[in-house]
């Protein structure tokens, strides 16, 4: 089950559980859209994978199967990233 990881790994921006601009890779390393293609260029830079649409979960599910509440923050990684 993905984690739904509250925030961008690049500039922090809250992405609740229902954000439909939020974008994730295979190891749900977590990005707003704007950061994604922006800055990098739709490859995560963390695994070099792609980046697509998170998925939302149902609100009806939150309540049993919660967002994480985990914020991950590595700007470093993020600058300069895009080709």
């Amino acid at each position: 089950m993905l984690d739904l990881r509250p925030n961008c790994e690049c500039c922090d921006r809250d992405l609740p559980p229902d954000a439909s601009d939020a974008m994730i890779c295979t190891f749900e390393c977590t990005f707003c859209a704007d950061c994604a293609s922006e800055k990098l260029g739709g490859t995560c830079p963390n695994c070099g994978g792609e980046l697509v649409r998170r998925p939302v979960r149902p609100a009806a599910k939150l309540a049993r199967f919660p967002a994480s509440t985990t914020r991950v923050f590595k700007p470093q990684g993020c600058a300069g990233a895009a080709p």
